[in-house]
C-alpha cells in the first residue's frame, strides 16, 4: 500500500513544480549580472531607522511642523551623571557595623540661544548610617526614590547673570573663595554654610554681576509657598505665612588668593560670614568665619584647612572647625578630617578618609573611617 501511495502523490508534486520552472525560465539573469556596485550608493546613513510620517494619531495633524522625528535629546541637550559609593564605620556611634552607602545625581542641561541654561538635578540615595547621615560625610536620603532637587533656568541681563527656579540655593550665583575639599558635610563652604553657601526654601530668583577687576557681586531671594487650612489653597510668595530667605555676596578673587562676604536673613537669624583662600607654592590655605545672630544672642563658628595638590598621584586636604555656631558659654565641639583623593582615571576617584567628631555632655566622641568612590559620566 504505501508503494502505491507514492505513486499518487508522484504525478502531484511534479505538477507543482512546473510552474516554477516556468516562472525561472523568465528571470532575466544577463540584468542581475549586469547589477554591479557603481548602482549602490550605501553611506551612514544607510542603516539608520526611518522616522514614520504617521506619527501622530487621529486629530493631531498640523500640531507639529515637521514629522521627521528621531526620539533622541537637541543638539543643545547634555546629561551628566555622578555616583558616590561609601564604604564605613564610625567608632562611638549607636551603631559600630561597617555599613554601605550611595547616592547618584543626574543632570540635564540645555540651551536655547547659546547663552542660556535650562538645567535640572534629580537625586537618588539611600544613606542612613552614621557614617553617611548628617553627622558624616551628609549623603542623599532619598529612600532610592528619584527626587527633583533643582529646577533653574539661568540666561544674561545686560551685563549681569540671572537665575530663577525653584528648589536651588541662592549661593548658586555666588562665587565664593573657599578652595578646601571637605570630607565631612561641616567643613563645606570652609565653616559659613549659612552665609556665603545660603541655601532657598523653594522659589528662588538670584542675580550675579562680575567686573572685570576681579570684583564680583550678588544677591536674590528664596520663597517657600505653603498651603493654608483650607485644602488646596496656596498662600503665595513673599507672604508673611510662608518662610523667606534673603542673601548676598561680594567676592574678590585673584590669581593666588581670594575672599567673600556674605550676609543672609531667614527670618529667624541672620548671619555673617566670611571664607578666603591664599594659595603658596606647596599648599592653599582655606579659612571661614560665621557669625549668627538669633536676636537673643550671637553665636560663631570658625574654619581652617589645608589643601596639598600634589601628593603622590593624588591630592590630600588636612582640616579643623567647629561642629557649628556656639554662643558665649556654649561648650564648644570641634571636628577634624584628613583625607587624600586619587584619581584612578578621569570619571573615577577613591577618597580614603578620616573624621573626629567632638562629642559634649553624655555625647561620645565619634572617630569615622571611610572609603568613598566617586564615579563621573
Amino acid at each position: 500500500m504505501k508503494l502505491f501511495q507514492q505513486l499518487l502523490v508522484a504525478p502531484a508534486a511534479l505538477g507543482l513544480l512546473a510552474p516554477l520552472t516556468a516562472s525561472a525560465s523568465d528571470v532575466n539573469l544577463d540584468a542581475i549580472s549586469n547589477y554591479s556596485d557603481n548602482s549602490l550608493e550605501i553611506d551612514a546613513n544607510s542603516f539608520k531607522q526611518k522616522p514614520s510620517n504617521n506619527i501622530l494619531l487621529s486629530g493631531g495633524e498640523g500640531l507639529v511642523e515637521s514629522s521627521d522625528f528621531t526620539g533622541g535629546f537637541s543638539e543643545t541637550t547634555t546629561a551628566s551623571f555622578g555616583v558616590d559609593f561609601l564604604l564605613g564605620a564610625v567608632d562611638g556611634a549607636d551603631s559600630e557595623v561597617t555599613t554601605f552607602d550611595y547616592q547618584m545625581g543626574i543632570g540635564l542641561e540645555t540651551s536655547f540661544t547659546g547663552e542660556d541654561s535650562l538645567s535640572a538635578t534629580i537625586d537618588i540615595g539611600n544613606a542612613s548610617s552614621a557614617v553617611g547621615g548628617e553627622d558624616g560625610l551628609n549623603f542623599d536620603t532619598t529612600s532610592d526614590a528619584l527626587t527633583l532637587d533643582g529646577l533653574t533656568y539661568t540666561f544674561p541681563l545686560g551685563g549681569a547673570t540671572v537665575m530663577v527656579g525653584d528648589n536651588t540655593d541662592i549661593s548658586a550665583v555666588y562665587t565664593g573663595a573657599c578652595a578646601y575639599s571637605s570630607f565631612t558635610d561641616y567643613m563645606g563652604n570652609c565653616g559659613t554654610g549659612n552665609s556665603v553657601g545660603v541655601g532657598g526654601n523653594g522659589v528662588t530668583a538670584a542675580m550675579s554681576y562680575a567686573f572685570d577687576s576681579g570684583f564680583s557681586l550678588a544677591g536674590g531671594v528664596s520663597s517657600t509657598q505653603i498651603t493654608d487650612d483650607d485644602p488646596g489653597v496656596v498662600t503665595g510668595l513673599l507672604t508673611e505665612e510662608g518662610t523667606d530667605t534673603y542673601g548676598i555676596e561680594a567676592a574678590y578673587t585673584a590669581d593666588s588668593w581670594g575672599v567673600s562676604v556674605a550676609y543672609a536673613d531667614d527670618e529667624t537669624n541672620t548671619y555673617w560670614g566670611i571664607n578666603g583662600m591664599y594659595a603658596f607654592d606647596f599648599a592653599t590655605l582655606s579659612a571661614g568665619v560665621e557669625s549668627e545672630d538669633s536676636g537673643a544672642a550671637t553665636a560663631e563658628g570658625f574654619f581652617v584647612g589645608l589643601s596639598f595638590p600634589e601628593v603622590g598621584a593624588g591630592s590630600f586636604d588636612i582640616g579643623m572647625g567647629t561642629t557649628g555656631n556656639f554662643a558665649d558659654g556654649d561648650e564648644e565641639t570641634y571636628i577634624y578630617e584628613a583625607s587624600y583623593a586619587y584619581p584612578v582615571n578621569d570619571g573615577m576617584t577613591i577618597t580614603p578618609g578620616v573624621y573626629i567628631r567632638e562629642g559634649s555632655g553624655t555625647t561620645a566622641d565619634q572617630t569615622g573611617f571611610a572609603v568613598k568612590t566617586s564615579f563621573s559620566f
